[in-house]
């Protein structure tokens, strides 16, 4: 689907059963009444989302006063937050441009923003222009997550189904690291970049594997359930969300392959 509101309005709808959403995403549909069960981690950002900056701003500290673009929603929050935080600034002391995915590159071009939370591709263009990176989300290690979600009343009927499309991802997975030159000549034409380009766009993301992922989804203080429950915190912070979200039950490890 072209776009992350496509894939919530088609899960809302019922016309899939399943979809694969940033955990932000996952609690505004929560919010709504639709109860989720995350099944998989597909993969944490370890540096893929960045804030850049332009020459002549140095350091955190010297974006008083500046223009920050950023995504309305849950990530570019986040990302801003945390970088504020690390140049000990305030919200108040920077001017916040609400921009779309698809308006990053043209505000930035045009000058409208001096400053820009983002992630690929416009990362990698814009760092092979005049940006650099002034903090990325390496420094908030498991905060920005992509999961695979299915409808809770359709767990148990979409069982075997469900243990298929986890097993084809982890072996998929395990290609890409044994096999990566062949694996990215064939994701690339996907992707519209090259293989080169995608193997350095992924040093920023990070894969959880099968054992990894039983360490986020297994047991009630599970560490998806610890991060969700601070994302809500920050999300109502941030009237993202306009009510708090249980996510004691999110987490659903049984589809996961045995681990040794």
């Amino acid at each position: 689907m072209a776009s992350a509101s496509e894939v919530s309005h088609a899960l809302r709808s019922g016309t899939v059963e399943a979809a694969a959403l940033t955990l932000d995403e996952t609690l505004t549909l929560m919010q709504d009444g639709d109860d989720l069960r995350v099944v998989l981690i597909m993969d944490v950002s370890n540096g893929a989302d960045v804030l850049l900056a332009r020459n002549g701003i140095a350091n955190l500290q010297s974006l008083h006063g500046k223009r920050v673009g950023v995504e309305e929603g849950a990530t570019g929050a986040l990302m801003l937050d945390a970088a504020l935080q690390a140049g000990q600034l305030s919200a108040d002391e920077v001017h916040e441009v609400s921009l779309t995915v698809d308006e990053h590159l043209s505000a930035w071009k045009s000058g409208k923003v001096d400053a820009l939370v983002t992630f690929e591709p416009v990362r990698s263009a814009l760092l092979a222009a005049d940006a650099h990176v002034l903090f990325d989300s390496s420094r908030i290690p498991g905060r920005i997550v992509d999961v695979l979600v299915v409808r809770a009343d359709l767990v148990e009927k979409f069982k075997s189904q469900i243990r298929t499309l986890l097993a084809g991802h982890f072996s998929a997975q395990h290609y890409l690291m044994t096999h990566p030159q062949d694996a990215s000549a064939r994701m690339a034409p996907r992707l519209a970049t090259t293989p080169a380009q995608l193997l350095e766009q992924l040093k920023g993301v990070h894969l959880p594997d099968a054992l990894e992922n039983q360490q986020w989804l297994v047991g009630n203080k599970s560490t998806l359930v610890t991060s969700a429950g601070a994302l809500v915190q920050l999300m109502q912070q941030r009237h993202l969300l306009l009510q708090k979200v249980d996510v004691t039950h999110l987490a659903n490890a049984s589809f996961l392959p045995v681990v040794p």
